[in-house]
C-alpha cells in the first residue's frame, strides 16, 4: 500500500498486518511499521513496480492533501502518482486496486444532502487538491477491468487521535483563542472516525465490487458547531468563541490566499475559500449503498470517538509536576482503544 506515513494509511497497514496479510508499504520516509518497506516517490514507476511485485491487492492512499502549493505539486503526487500506481499494478499482475479518493472530487460548492457518490468532475472542483484527485479517480476507474479490479473509496473528513490534518488544527486554534464559527454553524456535515475508515478499506480489499466510487462516513450528520465543540471538549478546551459572517469570511479567505501566493508561503493559511465552503455548506451522504455492497457498518459512533479522543488527550497530558508528553509513536499505539 502507498501512503503509510499518514494517520489513515498507518492504521490500515497495521490492521492488514494484524490479521495476517503480508504487507508492503511505499512512502518517502520509514514508517516504523512491522512490514516490508519500499522508500521512494510514488510517481516513480520503478519504485512502484518494486513495491507492487508479488502483491495480490494494492491500497493507494498517498496524496498531497495540503491547501497550499502550486498545481504542479498536486499533479505530480496525485495524478502522476496514480498513473504510476496503475502502471505498476498492471506490470506486476495485481488483481485489485483500492484507490482512496475524496468526496470533494464531486463537490462544486453546493449543499450535499443525503448525496451518493456523484461522478468526479475536475471542471467543477474548487481546489488544486480536489481537481487533481478528481482526475486521478477518473483515470483509476477507467483502468478497471475483470483482470484488474479498481474500487474507489472516498472517506469523508477522517479524524481521530493523532490526526494532524483536522483535529490538531482545530485544537491549536481553540487553545490560542482563535477558533471562530463561520456563519450559524448549523450546516449538517458528515465525518468518519478513523477506525471506521480503516474497517471500510479492509472491506474494500476483500470485496469483489469494482468499477465504481463509494463514499464512506459515519453516517451521523451533525451541525458544524457541534462537531467543533465536540473536538474541543475532548481536548479540554472551550469551543468556538464567536462567529464571523459568511461573506466576511469568504472575503478574508480570498485575501489570505492571495497573500500566501504572493509571499510564496508553504505553511497552511489560517483560512481558505475551500475551508469556508466546508464549514458553511451541508455535506452528508446516504450510506445505504456503501454499507450494502461492502458488507460494512461503522463500529464506533461519533460520541464514542469523541470519548476515545478525550482519553487520548488525557493520557498525553503531562503529569504534575511536569512530565513530557509521550512520543508520537507511543501515543499512536493507544489509538485503537475506541473500538
Amino acid at each position: 500500500m502507498t501512503g503509510a506515513s499518514g494517520m489513515l494509511g498507518r492504521r490500515t497497514a497495521a490492521a492488514l498486518t494484524a490479521r495476517g496479510d503480508e504487507v508492503t508499504v511505499l512512502q518517502r520516509r520509514p514508517s516504523g511499521l512491522d512490514c516490508r518497506e519500499v522508500l521512494g516517490d510514488v510517481a516513480d514507476p520503478a519504485v512502484v513496480r518494486r513495491a507492487a511485485a508479488g502483491q495480490d491487492a494494492v491500497v493507494h492512499l498517498a496524496a498531497k492533501v495540503d491547501v497550499v502549493g502550486p498545481w504542479a505539486e498536486y499533479a505530480h503526487a496525485n495524478i502522476e502518482g496514480t498513473r504510476s500506481v496503475l502502471a505498476g499494478c498492471r506490470s506486476a499482475g495485481v488483481r485489485r486496486l483500492v484507490h482512496v479518493s475524496s468526496p470533494s472530487v464531486a463537490h462544486g460548492g453546493r449543499a450535499l444532502v443525503g448525496a451518493g457518490a456523484d461522478p468526479a468532475d475536475p471542471a467543477r472542483a474548487r481546489s488544486h487538491y480536489s481537481r487533481s484527485k478528481a482526475v486521478a479517480e477518473q483515470e483509476a476507474l477507467a483502468a478497471d477491468s475483470t483482470d484488474h479490479a479498481v474500487l474507489c473509496i472516498r472517506p469523508h473528513l477522517v479524524w481521530g487521535p493523532g490526526d494532524t490534518q483536522l483535529v490538531a488544527r482545530i485544537v491549536d486554534r481553540a487553545r490560542a483563542g482563535r477558533l471562530f464559527r463561520i456563519g450559524t454553524g448549523a450546516a449538517l456535515i458528515d465525518t468518519t472516525y478513523v477506525s471506521n475508515a480503516v474497517d471500510a478499506l479492509l472491506a474494500a480489499v476483500d470485496s469483489d465490487r469494482h468499477g465504481e466510487a463509494l463514499v464512506v462516513s459515519n453516517g451521523e450528520p451533525r451541525p458544524v458547531a457541534d462537531i467543533l465543540s465536540g473536538l474541543c471538549r475532548a481536548a479540554g478546551l472551550p469551543g468556538p468563541r464567536g462567529w464571523v459572517p459568511v461573506p466576511a469570511a469568504r472575503a478574508v479567505a480570498g485575501g489570505v490566499e492571495a497573500m500566501w501566493w504572493l509571499l510564496g508561503r508553504r505553511d497552511v493559511p489560517p483560512l481558505s475559500r475551500f475551508l469556508v465552503d466546508q464549514l458553511t455548506t451541508a455535506h452528508w451522504f446516504d450510506q445505504r449503498h456503501t454499507r450494502r455492497v461492502l458488507g460494512w457498518t461503522p463500529a464506533v459512533t461519533l460520541d464514542e470517538g469523541f470519548a476515545a479522543l478525550a482519553r487520548w488527550y488525557a493520557e498525553a497530558a503531562p503529569d504534575p509536576p511536569a512530565q513530557g508528553c509521550p512520543p508520537p509513536a507511543v501515543r499512536a499505539g493507544r489509538l485503537e482503544r475506541a473500538g
